[in-house]
């Protein structure tokens, strides 16, 4: 995920030091009736939505949920330090030390004296980026304040004796929820900027919020659904997924697109693009500026690309073995209908390279190795790095999912999309919680925040299967995992692998995707494009906004490769392509979708990619 637009900072005059207004930029006096009347109002509707969530379509504290894990697992971290008393002191002595010190340099400030600030938010913190955050010695200090206990609640986390790195893994995941729940940002009586906006607006911003939330609320169906970007200036297949092609074969999982050509000689092998069905396939195809997919037609690909169904009840048995033979495998069926070829180039994307991954070993054990060279884009098939995502993938937490998911059959998307979201909470939901539902304000229409919020289902066999197999069990990497009674070995695949990794991804990190290059029996040219798990990937040549490293082969650590490796500014497309074209050169005339033998079942985007969750 990127990082979203940050809400609108408006910078306020100019404070002095002591926190007053500079004479003649006095704020205004505000309109103490409509203040009152909004004020009225917004207790009112706060009496609502209280009631609401203490009815019972509102409580969400059942046993599994992510609230009372939470509780559970810091609870752990807390007796730990309550049975050695000693230690525990130690802790408290250093927190009153900090704050002792913070309040020296506050009461400084106060006298009008020079005062060093005691700790500082991380460069890249956006939540205190207001001036007043700094110039008032009111908001300095509950700013310090904050830092100060959130770095030692993580002190304490971290030093935590007896706890499984498991355990502390998910202490640490838990508390930086907490920690970004708490921060004084997300409060009007403490953050500066929302109080002079409130007194700017006499309140009117309040009563904008609390609508806005009743709505989110009952598009969440009694669960809030944090908006996170205007969609009424999109729309799939009309200003995005817009790449010209037809849909050329559906069945119950995928609907296979084949893009019309643009060139007037084509790559002989086609390629076929496998995305991920937690999320939906157009990330590639958002726009024409920013369209992997268009940008790989135009080099003179014939390119198919999978638009997986958005599953319901129907679906629950359709397991991961599904998703290979009826997605992939009949891809691969469908393009030598239409292209009279038996091999093709794949990528893979997320989940989607990993089941790629699956299908190579496929082929390799049965020797129908129709796949003659893969691309993996943030791909994991080694799990053990995984990152914050393994908080969700212990046993109990897997098997309160199964039993969800056995109620409906599937996996809500919201769940999925709401993982996401608390993997990045100080970008993904706080800055849209204040900005929604205090400023009032509703957020700037933004494509790849549409996209995040188009929502898919998983299907109930499948994502326990996925769970198990590489998050709980890592199977796949062991050369444990069995799909149709074979058992799959990575080892045994020979077929050139080009494998993406994204400096900053929190979904697949840099050390998942590296230490995964390892366990593939032939050539892997591994790359590290800047950025995280989408702005890395869709990184269009007409407009670079990061680069890439290339080092060479896979070996020792991930640093040491690093250190070693060259830095290209740019996109990594063009140097990708070259690798594609390297396997087989030769060229064709260019193919109409579908050739002489599949007929158009309807121009693409198609019609899964339009269900909505």
């Amino acid at each position: 995920m990127t990082s979203p637009q940050a809400p609108d900072r408006t910078a306020p005059p100019k404070s002095v030091s002591n926190g007053a207004m500079p004479d003649g930029m006095a704020a205004p006096m505000p309109d103490f009736e409509a203040l009152s009347r909004n004020a009225g109002q917004f207790v009112e509707a706060m009496g609502r939505n209280i009631a609401r969530a203490l009815g019972p379509e509102g409580q969400g504290g059942a046993p599994g949920s992510e609230m009372n894990e939470a509780a559970k697992v810091l609870g752990q971290v807390a007796e730990t330090w309550l049975a050695d008393p000693k230690r525990s002191a130690e802790a408290q002595a250093r927190l009153s030390q900090a704050f002792l010190s913070l309040w020296g340099s506050t009461y400084m400030r106060l006298q009008g004296q020079p005062a060093d600030p005691v700790v500082l938010p991380e460069p890249r913190d956006a939540r205190f980026a207001h001036a007043e955050w700094s110039t008032n010695p009111y908001f300095d200090f509950i700013k310090q304040a904050y830092l100060l206990a959130a770095r030692w609640a993580e002190s304490l986390v971290d030093e935590a004796e007896g706890l499984d790195a498991h355990t502390r893994h998910k202490a640490q995941f838990y508390l930086r929820q907490l920690t970004s729940m708490l921060s004084p940002s997300n409060f009007l009586p403490t953050n500066p900027e929302l109080i002079r906006h409130t007194l700017q607006e006499n309140g009117a911003n309040l009563v904008r919020g609390l609508k806005m939330y009743e709505e989110d609320l009952q598009a969440g169906g009694g669960h809030l659904r944090v908006r996170q970007t205007d969609p009424s200036g999109f729309e799939v297949g009309r200003n995005m997924a817009v790449t010209p092609g037809e849909v050329v074969f559906r069945n119950d999982l995928i609907e296979l697109i084949q893009y019309a050509p643009a060139s007037e000689t084509v790559l002989r092998r086609p390629f076929l693009m496998v995305p991920p069905w937690i999320n939906k396939f157009y990330i590639l195809d958002l726009n024409p500026q920013k369209s992997f997919l268009k940008w790989m037609v135009d080099q003179g690909l014939t390119v198919f690309c999978i638009s997986w169904v958005n599953p319901d009840s129907r679906h629950a048995d359709k397991d991961f073995e599904s998703y290979m033979r009826e997605g992939i495998e009949a891809a691969i069926d469908a393009i030598g209908v239409a292209t009279g070829e038996t091999e093709v180039t794949a990528a893979g994307y997320c989940v989607g390279g990993t089941l790629l991954a699956v299908t190579l070993a496929m082929q390799a054990a049965t020797g129908n190795r129709r796949i003659k060279s893969a691309t993996l884009l943030t791909t994991q098939v080694d799990f053990t790095h995984a990152g914050d995502l393994k908080v969700f993938a212990d046993e109990e937490q897997i098997r309160q999912v199964e039993a969800r998911m056995a109620e409906q059959g599937y996996l809500e998307g919201a769940r999925m999309a709401n993982a996401f979201n608390m993997l990045r909470p100080n970008d993904l939901i706080w800055p849209y919680i204040v900005n929604n539902y205090i400023k009032g304000k509703s957020p700037s229409a933004f494509d790849l925040l549409y996209w995040n919020s188009d929502a898919t289902r998983m299907p109930a066999a499948n994502h326990s299967f996925y769970l198990r197999n590489c998050y709980l069990d890592n199977t796949l990497a062991q050369g444990r995992m069995v799909l149709g009674n074979v058992r799959l070995d990575l080892k045994k695949v020979q077929v050139p692998i080009f494998n993406l990794a994204t400096r900053e991804d929190h979904i697949a990190p840099a050390l998942s995707v590296f230490e995964g290059s390892k366990v593939f029996g032939g050539k892997v040219d591994f790359v590290l494009a800047g950025s995280g798990h989408i702005a890395g990937v869709i990184n269009p040549p007409s407009k670079p906004k990061y680069g890439y490293w290339t080092g060479g082969p896979v070996k020792g650590t991930l640093e040491d490769w690093i250190s070693a490796a060259v830095e290209t500014k740019g996109s990594w497309w063009p140097y990708w392509f070259q690798w594609i074209e390297a396997q087989a050169p030769e060229r064709v005339p260019a193919r109409k979708p579908g050739g002489d033998a599949l007929q158009s079942l309807g121009p693409a985007p198609g019609t899964y990619v339009r269900m909505r969750a």
